[in-house]
């Protein structure tokens, strides 16, 4: 069994248990949560939930939410519901232990509001793999490509119904190219620097099943300062 480190966030309101050397989220994860931005009553559903983080701030952030989190992994799986259960969101947020190519959407009750998810941006044979396999599932497409991805959404979402992704900023073309052939229109785009001098890393993309033409480009997000310190606008999504 993995060593474990436990972690606290929002001043101690969400409990993390992650594997010390296995797959652990990132700031992309915070991120990612605080954009969705789900709408009251909204049902929700993250693609590739790891340990659960994205759904426990979703659903720390708005009380009305129900969530659901796919982990194709079983290990993951468990240790997203031993946090689940740590933190008292059984009632809010069900974790499911399924390949997302096979999810539908009688599996979690209908159709949902919006769909999450921070995929693997590395296609599966692009660089070194991780020996570690937690962590090549979730750096590379072993498991999911983009496209599996993105149909994935398109079938478990309503009409009008919301995607949000975090992705690698060098395959922009290709993932708003997956997305409108999929008929999610994306409509919202922030590209995400390390400072205010360096070139885009990551993009956050918003598309809608079944919008009309039209993509609004933000301004662009800084994670840190001159002195290497988050941003006033970062620091704020870790704040309760």
């Amino acid at each position: 069994m993995q060593a474990m480190t436990s972690d606290s966030y929002f001043n101690g309101q969400i409990r993390i248990r992650q594997n010390q050397s296995g797959y652990r989220f990132s700031i992309d994860a915070v991120l990612l949560a605080y954009y969705a931005r789900p709408h009251p009553g909204d049902r929700v559903l993250d693609l590739g939930t790891g340990c659960g983080i994205i759904p426990l701030i979703m659903a720390y952030r708005n009380p009305t939410i129900i969530v659901y989190g796919i982990e194709v992994q079983k290990e993951l799986s468990e240790l997203a519901n031993f946090n689940i259960k740590d933190n008292r969101m059984e009632e809010r947020i069900t974790i499911v232990c399924k390949d997302m190519k096979l999810l539908r959407s009688e599996m979690i009750s209908g159709q949902v509001d919006l769909v999450v998810c921070n995929p693997p941006f590395r296609k599966s044979h692009a660089g070194r793999i991780n020996p570690d396999h937690q962590r090549a599932v979730a750096r590379h497409e072993i498991q999911a490509t983009l496209s599996d991805v993105i149909v994935t959404a398109r079938r478990m979402l309503r009409p009008a119904g919301r995607f949000v992704t975090i992705y690698t900023a060098e395959r922009t073309a290709e993932l708003l190219t997956q997305m409108r052939s999929d008929r999610i229109e994306p409509k919202i785009v922030r590209t995400i620097h390390s400072s205010r001098l360096s070139e885009a890393k990551l993009i956050i993309v918003e598309g809608v099943k079944g919008g009309r033409p039209g993509t609004k480009i933000e301004s662009p997000l800084i994670l840190c300062d001159e002195a290497g310190n988050y941003t006033q606008e970062v620091k704020q999504m870790f704040e309760a």
